[in-house]
């Protein structure tokens, strides 16, 4: 007995079902990748307070975001994703080019592991890292 394949379900498993990708793991992958940048100190709030309720947030069990995806907000349709990101930038860094870096980097990478076309990524950066600031992170009371 031989198989028909006019008319019928392609033979392709890859045509078998569909892939959906979260906000969430578009967030994770550009949030690593913008970090990865050379002059980007943080992501997200630029405010010593937020930065530090942040990262007591991120250490308690069901934060309301991980450290990686602080500072990222993604939109994803089916095969393409927008980006908004907010940084803080080391001082004396061009930011020009930081958020150059910062774009082709989380393209790149957004690109490469979803296969989804990033139409934009909006960068805000809302602080400068002092080099005579302390690092606001505090010491973790958790075990």
């Amino acid at each position: 007995m031989t198989e028909s394949t006019s008319g019928g379900a392609s033979r392709n498993p890859a045509d078998r079902g569909r892939t959906t990708i979260s906000d969430g793991v578009v967030e994770k992958i550009a949030g690593l990748a913008a970090r990865e940048v050379v002059g980007v100190h943080a992501m997200g709030s630029g405010t010593g307070l937020a930065r530090t309720f942040g990262a007591v947030r991120d250490r308690v069990p069901g934060g309301a975001k991980s450290s990686a995806t602080r500072g990222v907000k993604a939109e994803v349709g089916e095969v393409q994703t927008a980006l908004d990101l907010e940084i803080v930038v080391d001082y004396g860094v061009s930011i020009r080019d930081v958020a150059r870096a910062v774009r082709e980097n989380v393209i790149s990478a957004v690109e490469r592991m979803t296969s989804l076309e990033v139409v934009e990524v909006n960068i805000a950066v809302s602080d400068v890292k002092l080099p005579d600031e302390p690092d606001e992170e505090p010491e973790s009371r958790l075990q």
